[in-house]
């Protein structure tokens, strides 16, 4: 790898080696490293014509250094979210003041609190609780009386008119989301003294009944598509292969991949720990596709870093991938592979279930392997398999009419 060759003078000189160093460790390349120290030796030559040091990097003042960076001629690392990594940096040295935090609203302190009763009251797992909050944000914020509060004189008919307004776009899960969380904020208000009423009734039941839908699994030839159009000559290209492989042949939620961790695969005995939902932690059989794939990736792909996750960024800054990057994943093969609609992750677990249901897999293995708590989860797979549906269906009461 090429050596950094840009110096840096003045008052943030100490910091330059580090700073390359945290860069270089992050997975930027070269050519990067040099660009953001150049730009540190601007900011740092700014400084000390100023009389000014880093502990002075306040946000105005980086607004007043990039409007002298462009006064001067300069084309490129303009904005502030090019400065970024430098300000991190120097932040995390404890060296330039931190940001000022915008004060929160009203909203923001009861959306707090009510995050704090979800996870201490009711215990609900982090996703859920990231959900209900968006459902009580969006309902303080269409409120009439800003800034969504003054909510005493709350009634039956305002509850009645945000899920009419909310429900009709979206899909059966999404409604169910929103009118769960909106029953956690209403019987928070209540229990909080914030609403002079229990409205918890007054929600709108959710349209449609427990296992009636028909999961949508994706054919063997889509399957195929999505998993040739992974280019395993590239980085990116192995690691969205295991990915897809997890999805489709194990059956895990985008979550779950994202979780995985590389003290989670047992190489040896040929398993891996899922960690699903409320913060479950299960064992898997590693089928030998699915290892070769992410093997695959391990060896050949993915970025040296310290981020313990087995899924990582290709580019830097490297870590993690979040649970939306796996959605991504799937929606970029879909693209490539000229699969429309596009298919989600979660049509690829419904694909798993349905495959090892054709396969000869009874209900309580795909259950197992999809780790529902409720036999009623795994029976509406049943569905897609007549042979399946005989063995949960009760017989016809002899002499009925």
């Amino acid at each position: 790898m090429e050596q950094c060759t840009s110096r840096v003078t003045g008052p943030l000189a100490p910091f330059a080696s580090g700073f390359a160093a945290r860069l270089t460790e992050q997975g930027y390349k070269s050519l990067t490293v040099n660009s953001q120290l150049r730009l540190m030796g601007h900011v740092s030559r700014w400084l000390y014509l100023k009389g000014l040091n880093s502990g002075d990097l306040t946000e105005s003042r980086i607004d007043e250094f990039l409007e002298a960076r462009r006064a001067e001629g300069y084309t490129q690392l303009l904005s502030p979210l090019a400065v970024m990594p430098l300000m991190d940096h120097l932040r995390e040295l404890v060296v330039a003041p931190a940001p000022v935090p915008v004060p929160p609203t009203a909203v923001d302190e009861l959306l707090e609190c009510f995050r704090s009763y979800l996870v201490n009251e009711r215990g609900l797992a982090a996703p859920t609780v990231r959900s209900y909050v968006d459902v009580g944000r969006l309902f303080l914020s269409q409120r009439p009386n800003p800034p969504g509060l003054d909510l005493l004189d709350l009634n039956a008919a305002e509850i009645t008119e945000f899920v009419v307004r909310e429900c009709p776009e979206r899909s059966v899960g999404s409604i169910a989301y929103v009118v769960c969380g909106l029953r956690s904020l209403l019987r928070f208000l209540y229990v909080d003294g914030r609403s002079a009423r229990d409205l918890v009734q007054a929600v709108p039941k959710a349209p449609g009944w427990r296992a009636t839908w028909l999961p949508r699994s994706v054919d063997a030839a889509t399957v195929s598509k999505l998993l040739k159009s992974c280019d395993r000559r590239t980085r990116t290209g192995r690691r969205d292969f295991a990915i897809l492989n997890l999805l489709v042949r194990l059956g895990l939620r985008r979550g779950e991949v994202a979780a995985l961790r590389l003290d989670d695969i047992d190489w040896r005995s040929g398993e891996l720990i899922v960690r699903g939902k409320g913060r479950r932690e299960e064992r898997l059989p590693l089928t030998v596709d699915v290892g070769e794939a992410v093997a695959g990736w391990l060896q050949r792909g993915r970025p040296s870093c310290s981020c313990p996750n087995v899924f990582t960024r290709v580019h830097a800054p490297l870590g993690a991938m979040s649970p939306g990057a796996v959605t991504h994943v799937v929606l970029a093969a879909s693209k490539r592979a000229g699969v429309t609609p596009a298919v989600n992750a979660h049509r690829l677990r419904h694909t798993a279930a349905t495959e090892m249901l054709r396969a000869g897999a009874g209900l309580g293995e795909v259950g197992q392997v999809l780790r529902h708590r409720s036999q009623l989860t795994t029976a509406v797979y049943a569905k897609v398999n007549v042979d399946s549906l005989r063995t949960i269906a009760q017989s016809w009461p002899r002499g009925a009419a």
